[in-house]
C-alpha cells in the first residue's frame, strides 16, 4: 500500500498544480532576465507578476509597460498557457507524438477536464487547441485593424496580439497603466474585447456543442445553463451599470449617451473575468461596487479561461434553494434531475471559497490595516477569482499582502477543490453509521 505522501504526490491535482507551479517559477525567471524589463524588478515582484499572467488574473504590482517587448511576450505566453490550461498542453502533446496515455496520465487528464471517458478527453484536447487557436486568429485581425486607426501598423499588430490572448484568456494585462480607459469611446475595440471575453468565458465544452449541434434543442443541459444564464447575467448586470453610474462625474457621467451605453457594457462583461477597465474602478458607486463583487465571484463556464466559482455552481446553489423551499426530494432543471454528489460539490466548492475568502479578507485587514475593508474585500474578491479589478491597493499591498493576494490568485486559478483535496485525501469507508439531527437555521 503506498502511503499517504505518496498518494497525495501522485494525486491529479497534485500533479496539476505542481504543472502550474512551475509554469510560474520558470516565468519568474524569465520575467527577471536583465533583458525583460525597462527598470529591474525584485524576485517577488517577477513572482508576482509570473503568477498573476499564468493564473490569467491580471493583477499587477510593476506596470506592464515596465516590460519589454520579450518581457511583455513572456507574460502573453504565461497567460496563453495558463488560460487554456497546463494540461490541456500535455495531453495535446502525447498526442501529437502518437502516445497512449497510460492509467495515471488518464486520470489526470480526466481531472483536468472534468471528464469521465478517455474517449471525450482526447476530442476535448484537440477542440480546446483547435478553437483556441482559430478564435484568438479572427481576434488579433479584428483588433488590428481597429487599433491601426490609433497608431502605426508595426504598433497595431502588437497591440493586437497581446490583447487578443489576455482577452481571450481572461486576463485582463494591458499595455498601459491606465489600462484601457483611453479607449472608452471606442466602440470597435469595446466590442471585440468584450466579444472575446464572453468567448473564452463560455468554455470550450459548450462551444464546442454548439459548433456540433447548432440547435437550442439539441444541445445538452450543460450548454443551455451556461449560455442562458451567461446572456442574462449581462444583460441584468448592463442595465444596472447604467442606471447606477449615469449620473457619476466620476465614471459615466461625463460621457454621451452612446458611450455611457458602451462604457455600462464593457462593465458587465469585465468582471467575469477579464479584469480590463474603461472606466476608474475606484470611482464607482458602492451600489456597482457591491455589483462587481457579486459578478466576479460568480465568474465564468467549467473549462473555461475565466475562473469564479463558475455558472454552473451557481445556478445549482439557486435551484437547490429553490427545491428545498418548495419541497421537493431532488433538483429540477430542464426536465433533468441533478446528481446529490453535484449538488455535494457545489456546496463545498461555496463553502470552501467563502472560508479562503474570510481568512484572506482578515489577514489583510492586520497588515494592510491603513486600507478600507472595501478595498481589502475587492482585493481578495478579485484575486480569488481571477479577475484581476483593484481599486487601487495591489500596488500598495506589503510583501505579505503581495504573498496573500498571490496565493488566492494559485487558488483561484487551480482551484478550491482541488486544494481541499490536497490538504485532506478523500478516504472511502464501508462503516455506516445512524442517522441524526442537527439544528440549522
Amino acid at each position: 500500500m503506498p502511503s499517504t505522501p505518496t498518494k497525495l504526490l501522485s494525486s491529479p491535482p497534485a500533479i496539476l498544480a505542481t504543472g502550474f507551479l512551475l509554469l510560474i517559477t520558470l516565468g519568474t525567471c524569465l520575467l527577471k532576465l536583465p533583458a525583460a524589463t525597462i527598470n529591474s524588478v525584485s524576485w517577488l515582484q517577477a513572482a508576482f507578476t509570473a503568477t498573476s499572467a499564468v493564473t490569467v488574473t491580471g493583477l499587477s504590482i510593476v506596470d506592464t509597460a515596465n516590460y519589454t517587448h520579450l518581457g511583455q511576450v513572456v507574460i502573453a505566453i504565461l497567460i496563453q498557457l495558463g488560460g487554456l490550461g497546463f494540461m490541456t498542453f500535455a495531453v495535446f502533446a502525447f498526442l501529437s507524438l502518437q502516445r497512449r496515455l497510460n492509467l495515471v496520465g488518464q486520470k489526470i487528464a480526466r481531472e483536468a477536464f472534468a471528464e469521465t471517458s478517455f474517449g471525450n478527453i482526447t476530442t476535448t484536447a484537440k477542440s480546446v487547441i483547435t478553437i483556441a487557436l482559430s478564435v484568438e486568429l479572427l481576434g488579433f485581425i479584428a483588433l488590428s485593424i481597429a487599433f491601426v486607426q490609433e497608431m502605426p501598423l508595426s504598433d497595431a499588430l502588437y497591440h493586437g496580439f497581446f490583447y487578443t490572448v489576455s482577452a481571450f484568456n481572461n486576463a485582463g494585462f494591458a499595455l498601459t497603466s491606465d489600462n484601457l480607459t483611453g479607449y472608452v469611446d471606442n466602440k470597435a475595440i469595446n466590442f471585440i474585447i468584450t466579444s472575446l471575453i464572453i468567448i473564452g468565458g463560455l468554455g470550450f465544452i459548450v462551444i464546442k456543442d454548439l459548433i456540433d449541434h447548432r440547435s437550442w434543442h439539441k444541445i445538452s443541459v450543460n450548454t443551455k445553463v451556461v449560455v442562458g444564464t451567461t446572456i442574462g447575467l449581462n444583460l441584468v448586470a448592463f442595465v444596472l451599470f447604467w442606471l447606477l453610474e449615469h449620473n457619476n462625474p466620476n465614471t459615466f457621467g461625463h460621457l454621451s449617451l452612446s458611450d455611457q451605453l458602451t462604457a455600462a457594457w464593457f462593465q458587465a462583461i469585465t468582471p467575469r473575468t477579464a479584469g480590463f477597465n474603461t472606466i476608474p474602478i475606484d470611482q464607482l458607486t458602492d451600489a456597482s461596487t457591491l455589483l462587481t463583487m457579486f459578478l466576479m465571484f460568480i465568474g465564468g463556464g467549467s473549462l473555461s479561461t475565466a475562473s469564479g466559482i463558475k455558472i454552473g455552481t451557481f445556478v445549482i446553489l439557486i435551484l437547490t434553494t429553490w427545491a428545498f423551499l418548495r419541497q421537493r426530494d431532488h433538483v429540477i432543471i430542464f426536465k433533468r434531475r441533478i446528481p446529490d454528489r453535484l449538488v455535494r460539490k457545489s456546496l463545498a466548492l461555496i463553502s470552501i471559497t467563502m472560508m479562503l475568502i474570510f481568512m484572506s479578507v482578515f489577514i489583510l485587514s492586520v497588515v494592510e490595516a491603513e486600507h478600507s475593508l472595501e478595498d481589502v474585500l475587492f482585493e481578495v474578491v478579485s484575486a480569488l477569482s481571477t479577475v484581476g479589478l483593484t481599486r487601487g491597493l495591489t500596488t500598495q499591498l506589503s510583501h505579505t499582502g503581495e504573498v496573500v493576494i498571490m496565493f488566492m490568485m494559485f487558488a483561484g486559478r487551480v482551484g478550491p477543490l482541488t486544494l481541499a483535496y490536497l490538504i485532506a485525501m478523500p478516504k472511502s469507508s464501508r462503516i455506516h453509521y445512524p442517522e441524526t439531527n442537527v439544528l440549522v437555521g
